[in-house]
């Protein structure tokens, strides 16, 4: 929500996409389920030429790594990496047309670290190879793909996670406290709208440090 309302007050008409919305309803809703991947090409020619893509959507389990049950590793694969590919895949060739475009993939810092969440870390790690894959086909095209991994963040998905968990991931961040959505949202529109256009297949790491030690 924080991503759409930064580009909303930007001025920008924003297409909020969720297989289920709740009271609260930023940007014109789509309603589209993102584990139908063979839908997602006539999904996006419904909606007409679009300027930005952000990959946003993201499941989490916090599953032992030796109990992991088959329909939620199916499900992250399907939402965290197989859906954003396809979307990337159904925008590219509007966006190669018009000769101009950005996609922003939302990873984690997950993708830098091994995880205890395997099949989570797994698909974000993906997202980040992903980006730069489309980076360097859609590059010459005049299209921006870029990445952000943002750390800990106060999001439904943190208050999902068990108290040790929080409490490994505060010892890790410099100002001990979860990142706000607006700041990541901020990295989000940055790179959605204002980034130089030599900034292209990068990550841009919003995590307070965290990696680092």
């Amino acid at each position: 929500m924080a991503t759409a309302r930064a580009f909303l007050s930007a001025g920008w008409r924003v297409l909020s996409l969720d297989k289920q919305f709740g009271p609260e309803i930023i940007g014109q809703p789509v309603e589209f389920d993102l584990r139908r991947r063979t839908e997602i090409p006539a999904l996006i020619a419904s909606l007409g030429p679009l300027d930005t893509l952000i990959n946003n959507a993201g499941v989490l389990y916090c599953d032992p790594p030796d109990a992991i049950p088959e329909d939620h590793r199916q499900e992250i694969l399907a939402v965290n990496l197989e859906a954003p590919a396809a979307l990337i895949e159904a925008v590219a060739p509007s966006m190669r047309a018009q000769r101009s475009g950005r996609i922003v993939n939302v990873a984690s810092i997950a993708a830098h670290l091994g995880h205890p969440d395997l099949w989570y870390g797994i698909t974000k790690a993906g997202l980040l190879n992903l980006t730069k894959s489309w980076a360097a086909l859609l590059g010459p095209h005049g299209v921006l793909v870029n990445a952000v991994a943002p750390g800990p963040t106060k999001t439904a998905m943190y208050d999902l996670l068990p108290p040790s968990r929080l409490e490994w991931v505060m010892r890790t961040v410099y100002s001990g406290r979860p990142g706000a959505p607006e700041e990541v949202a901020a990295a989000v529109l940055w790179l959605g709208k204002d980034s130089p256009e030599y900034v292209n297949g990068m990550t841009l790491d919003v995590n307070g440090g965290s990696y680092t030690r």
